[in-house]
């Protein structure tokens, strides 16, 4: 979580004096601080409150700490909670096995060490912290799991319906303006009226399959990099959306990244624009790439009308596939995800630590993550061509 969650910490004891001195020695650790003067009391703010520590004396009016400890560990939200009493009385051997048999977890005798009754308290604080941050990471990711198999069987589905309805068409069609060519008895010019269909035919379909492979990886990538890679995006985006867009890259000679930052990095830009396209309600789209020694920047920005704080904030049951595959993209490499409302628009922005710069002739390193899944090191080669490096928009608006 980007911040440290306050968990809350029942203190119970009969004497508000030793309550208000627990109070002051735990108020450093700056989590919610519940006060219970009897048993009762400390059922009733269990039954209301998430309860991470139960700090308790033993010696008690009605019920007794062991007594009161019993019934708390009854209870399923509870079975696992850290109990630490605190006793000036129960001090022998047998007592603290008594505690520990009834469900502590420490025992603590009278007089207090600030000191150690603080170190106890906030290890199991944060303990429960740590419970409950990797409880949601894993709904999370039971959600995201749901949701990428659900997109995975929608990506399926489009791609049989491109290949039934537009590749599958055309070859059909091709097969039909050829068939006459079979017959025996056929003049000349309709043989090559058929041929010439066919073969416009035929271009179509190779256009259709070569849109299809480009979306699913362009081999720009590989071949002169994510510069030229993001300039050719934009351009598609621009005309399939009526979005105008713009890129910014910095350097103009921006270096060539490993094959599996710069996949990352265009895969989270596609991401980007996608929601740009399908949420945003937007008319225009900036791209940023921008090469820092340390660090590669990239982010996408819209005038469109923003996110909500939940999504910001990457809340739970907030965030959709799109932007748990981008978080999980950048993770990989060591990097951070930012989302912020721009009032008016949107801006994605990712930060991704590369170790060294480039040196001429030699590879920089990047910063952790896998090499196209071999497990090297994240590599830098030589900076783009200048003449490829030359043809990028820079921060003209592109409306083709």
């Amino acid at each position: 979580m980007s911040e440290r969650e306050k968990v809350n910490i029942l203190m119970v004891d009969d004497q508000p004096a030793k309550l208000l001195s627990y109070e002051a020695i735990l108020g450093e650790l700056g989590d919610n601080l519940i006060k219970a003067t009897s048993a009762t009391e400390a059922l009733e703010q269990l039954l209301k409150n998430d309860i991470a520590v139960v700090l308790m004396d033993v010696s008690m009016p009605e019920l007794d700490g062991f007594e009161l400890a019993e019934m708390i560990r009854q209870h399923p939200r509870y079975s696992k909670t850290a109990i630490i009493f605190i006793s000036a009385v129960h001090l022998t051997d047998l007592d603290r096995l008594k505690g520990y048999a009834r469900g502590a977890v420490d025992y603590i005798s009278v007089p207090v060490v600030p000191e150690l009754l603080l170190a106890k308290v906030s290890v199991f604080a944060e303990l429960h912290r740590k419970t409950r941050e990797l409880q949601n990471l894993n709904e999370e990711l039971r959600r995201l799991s749901a949701s990428l198999i659900t997109s995975q069987d929608d990506e399926r589905r489009r791609i049989a319906r491109e290949l039934h309805d537009g590749l599958g068409q055309d070859l059909v069609a091709a097969k039909m303006t050829l068939n006459p060519i079979l017959q025996k008895e056929i003049p000349a010019q309709m043989v090559q009226q058929a041929a010439s269909d066919a073969n416009v035919l035929i271009d179509h379909a190779i256009q259709k399959v070569r849109s299809m492979t480009h979306l699913l990886h362009p081999p720009m990538l590989e071949e002169i990099g994510l510069h030229s890679a993001l300039q050719w995006l934009l351009e598609g985006f621009s005309k399939r959306s009526s979005i105008e867009t713009a890129v910014d890259v910095q350097p103009i000679d921006f270096p060539r990244l490993a094959p599996g930052l710069e996949t990352a990095i265009f895969r989270i830009v596609q991401e980007a624009l996608t929601n740009v396209f399908r949420h945003a309600g937007a008319t225009k789209a900036w791209v940023t790439l921008i090469w820092e020694e340390g660090r590669v920047i990239a982010s996408v920005r819209d005038d469109g009308k923003g996110i909500s704080d939940r999504i910001a904030e990457f809340q739970p049951a907030s965030v959709g596939i799109g932007i748990g595959g981008m978080r999980q993209r950048v993770k990989e490499f060591g990097g951070e995800l930012c989302l912020r409302n721009l009032f008016p628009g949107t801006l994605v922005e990712v930060v991704i630590p590369v170790k060294s710069s480039p040196q001429e002739g030699e590879p920089a390193i990047a910063g952790s993550g896998n090499d196209s899944g071999n497990g090297n090191g994240l590599a830098l080669t030589q900076p783009l061509d200048q003449a490829a490096a030359n043809s990028a928009t820079g921060k003209r608006l592109s409306t083709s």
